[in-house]
């Protein structure tokens, strides 16, 4: 009895794992939606997608370089991590690359995320700086 009843508590805590993580999981890259792809190929071009993720309405993919980007369900672009390596420039509007090179010229920007309020970009000096959607500098993080 305690035998069966120790089965069907780990059957059923199985399955509660498995739907809680239904959302999360790894797709085709092929799934993904044509502006995220065309994205990629547009912003990367020569880097292959190794991983695509479906969590909720949004997307993450990282590509062979380790790069991360995320994307809403649209297929539009929410965050860019490039790590070490700098994020392309027709991401970053015109205003945050201005002060970037004017205030930091021995930087890079390496991750770009669209917030609410503008945009919060990492520096290559670990740096984060957080810009209003006119590019003026609200706050910095070290």
């Amino acid at each position: 009895m305690k035998t069966k009843r120790l089965f069907l508590v780990t059957l059923l805590c199985l399955l509660m794992s498995v739907s809680s993580y239904a959302d999360g999981r790894m797709i085709p890259v092929e799934k993904l939606p044509d502006a995220a792809k065309t994205f990629v190929a547009a912003n990367f071009p020569g880097k292959k997608m190794i991983y695509a993720e479906r969590d909720g309405g949004r997307y993450e993919v990282r590509l062979d370089d380790g790069t991360e980007i995320e994307f809403y369900r649209n297929g539009e672009w929410d965050k860019v991590d490039c790590y070490m390596l700098p994020v392309p420039a027709a991401l970053v509007p015109e205003a945050i690359k201005q002060y970037v090179k004017a205030n930091f010229p021995d930087a890079v920007i390496n991750k770009i995320d669209k917030e609410r309020y503008g945009y919060e970009i990492e520096l290559s000096n670990n740096l984060e700086l957080k810009f209003n959607k006119q590019g003026m500098l609200m706050q910095i993080d070290h």
